[in-house]
């Protein structure tokens, strides 16, 4: 799966709030936030299916759109990513986002599992 873009991590924050939905109904959430039309959200939830992000299934003959994975996986790969560019060796401490919108408690208790959890290093075994 390839990273979320800010712009597809906005998307994805609303399937996460939203749950599995249509296209149309993705708008709804969506439009107010990012200002996009009907046919620019098509396109970039079809992006999002081709780049492994979105799920896209038939409902009664109508295309619904879910996240693939986890907000608790796509927000810890993000981070991660953070940790590397600041080149932090340490834990990060996942209590410091205990005042997000989108994270329960349990949420941010598997996030700093995850985001702490002993990775092997290149060329240690695993």
């Amino acid at each position: 799966m390839t990273e979320p873009s800010d712009l597809e991590l906005e998307v994805l924050k609303a399937f996460w709030r939203g749950g599995a939905m249509s296209a149309r109904e993705a708008q709804g959430l969506i439009e107010p936030e990012l200002g996009w039309s009907a046919s620019t959200t098509r396109t970039v939830l079809e992006r999002m299916v081709a780049k492994g992000l979105l799920i896209r299934r038939a409902v009664h003959g109508l295309a619904v759109y879910e996240a693939k994975k986890a907000k608790v996986d796509v927000i810890g790969g993000v981070l991660n990513r953070l940790r590397g560019l600041l080149e932090i060796d340490g834990r990060l401490p996942a209590s410091a986002f205990s005042g997000s919108q989108i994270l329960s408690e349990t949420e941010i208790q598997e996030l700093e599992a995850l985001l702490n959890a002993k990775t092997p290093v290149d060329g240690e075994a695993k």
